[in-house]
């Protein structure tokens, strides 16, 4: 989750559902196929080139791992749904009032949008995606977790892809981000965690989060945000 000053974001696409929230005023929201739309709250979906540019000073970004049944319970409480995306959250105005407080708690609000916290159904899968998130920078492919499931390459990828609600490449790609995420809030400076969590250079790092956020790290980190996870 992000709450904070609007940033400058160019056009991104992510690797897991975000549902974007103006706290103190509406968003343009633009895509392919749905054109632009001023809203107030959208649910994004993953692998989608689209862009939010903000109107107001201050923005929540909350990202919903696609494979959980809070990704389908999220889409389910937006009040319009078309294109992949939903627009109009139907708690819209009791999120926007918790994301005002100072003493904001991320569970609460994700509760507000989502429902609790569930399990994946297909436990295969769950073993997959907790084995990508314990291990980021492992070279870890989808061949390898396919044979311990005991599937073909081929099946397990569409399994994957249908029970993670993304692909097994952007799924990794997004534990690989969470694992800097953590790394960071434990004071450990980008370049050592950006290696420890797999990728191959700086620039690797650098251009695959600007790819999915539509800023750079350092933009983030210099705004003065401060980096927080929950496990």
């Amino acid at each position: 989750m992000y709450r904070g000053p609007s940033l400058r974001l160019d056009a991104h696409c992510g690797s897991v559902h975000c549902l974007a929230i103006g706290v103190d005023a509406p968003f343009t929201l633009s895509a392919d196929g749905l054109g632009e739309v001023r809203v107030r709250s959208a649910l994004i979906p993953p692998r989608t080139i689209h862009r939010v540019v903000a109107h107001g000073d201050q923005m929540l970004f909350c990202y919903i791992d696609s494979g959980s049944p809070r990704a389908h319970h999220c889409w389910e409480r937006m009040t319009d749904r078309s294109h992949g995306f939903g627009l109009g959250h139907r708690a819209e105005a009791a999120v926007i009032d918790l994301a005002g407080r100072a003493d904001l708690d991320p569970t609460t609000v994700l509760d507000l949008v989502c429902g609790p916290l569930t399990r994946h159904s297909d436990p295969r899968i769950s073993v997959a995606t907790a084995t990508l998130q314990a291990h980021p920078g492992r070279s870890v492919t989808a061949a390898d977790l396919a044979a311990a499931a005991h599937l073909s390459t081929s099946r397990f990828l569409h399994l994957f892809s249908e029970h993670a609600g993304t692909s097994f490449r952007r799924y990794r790609l997004w534990a690989r981000m969470l694992s800097v995420g953590r790394a960071i809030a434990k004071g450990v400076d980008l370049t050592t965690a950006s290696a420890d969590a797999g990728f191959a250079s700086p620039s690797h790092f650098s251009d695959a989060f600007h790819a999915m956020t539509g800023l750079t790290a350092t933009t983030l980190l210099g705004s003065g945000a401060t980096v927080v996870v929950l496990d």
